[in-house]
């Protein structure tokens, strides 16, 4: 009996030895994700403070589209604003936190637009657990149409909007693409094009059915009917305005679930790329408008939106890399 004992002790212990790493590693890949999200989300709520206008740029601050608190949003006007192109940002945050005015947010993005010409708007909208993603989308297209009929006072063009999100808030914008109803149910215009900054939300539905983080869990729930209202691959129903994914590919699903995005895009006919940076989460978002090759990526598929957005841009200048 002892015999027995001791083999079967070592048939344990050698299955440990081979079954643990493989555990460990299908695990690390789940916590990778939930900590480099944790990360982008903290260092952008962190990053507050006042943001630094160019000289003549003015703020109008908390425009408000609906009752709630959280329902409002920023205007950077360029100086002698007319017919200014408009870019409309969305944060992220896990779809739990995050702010309109948090430096890492808008700084880069103004210095580098704002001198060229363009508007941006910085916008917030509810949280969980006040709002599921859906509600989430539907503020997101909310704030947009109210600033689609305010353009024109602010010197803005109320159709040459270019919609851009990062983390969470790419998702939104990414399903209010792949679903344009859910924006036109809320009054707002067509726009020119998406921007998505490193979602891997753009097939909910095949996140949910694998292993992921919590953080998942929070956002879209248990039911499958949930994730595929909020997913904006399964929502995608035909050709949407042209969108560029860019994507971290520090991050193991980033990347992979892009491309199958744009991949579907693409066979509806649309105009849809994908940008890959070896950028962290946040620093996909907080360098973007910094002098380099990846704002200059992004700018050449702006200046592909409107003859009057590369007139803004000019003509591509090499880059002095940040990175």
């Amino acid at each position: 009996m002892g015999r027995n004992f001791r083999l079967a002790f070592q048939s344990f212990a050698w299955m440990s030895l081979v079954l643990l790493p493989l555990v460990a590693t299908a695990q690390s890949g789940a916590l990778r994700e939930r900590l480099l999200q944790r990360h982008g989300a903290t260092a952008q709520h962190e990053s507050r403070g006042p943001v630094n206008l160019p000289p003549g740029a003015r703020l109008v601050q908390d425009v408000a589209y609906g009752s709630d608190p959280r329902q409002r949003f920023d205007v950077y006007l360029p100086a002698h604003a007319s017919a200014a192109p408009v870019i409309f940002m969305v944060h992220g945050g896990g779809w739990r936190r995050g702010d309109k005015a948090a430096r890492g947010v808008v700084q880069n993005k103004v210095d580098r637009w704002l001198p060229r010409g363009f508007v941006v708007i910085s916008a917030n909208y509810r949280l969980l657990p006040d709002a599921t993603p859906l509600q989430q989308a539907q503020d997101v297209a909310r704030a947009l149409a109210l600033a689609q009929r305010k353009a024109q006072s602010w010197g803005a063009a109320p159709r040459a909007f270019i919609l851009m999100g990062h983390s969470a808030g790419a998702h939104l914008v990414a399903l209010l693409s792949a679903e344009p109803a859910l924006a036109r149910e809320q009054g707002a215009q067509p726009w020119l094009g998406t921007v998505s900054l490193d979602s891997a939300a753009l097939d909910v539905v095949q996140i949910m059915q694998g292993r992921h983080p919590r953080l998942y869990d929070d956002a879209f729930g248990s039911q499958p009917a949930d994730w595929l209202a909020a997913s904006p691959y399964q929502q995608m129903r035909g050709r949407m305005a042209p969108f560029l994914a860019v994507c971290s590919s520090e991050r193991r699903e980033s990347c992979p679930r892009a491309h199958d995005f744009v991949r579907k895009a693409k066979s509806f006919g649309g105009e849809a790329r994908v940008l890959e940076e070896g950028l962290s989460h946040g620093r996909i978002n907080a360098e973007l408008g910094l002098p380099s090759d990846y704002t200059d990526a992004v700018e050449r598929f702006m200046r592909g939106l409107s003859p009057a957005v590369a007139q803004r841009l000019g003509s591509a200048q090499p880059a002095t890399s940040s990175r």
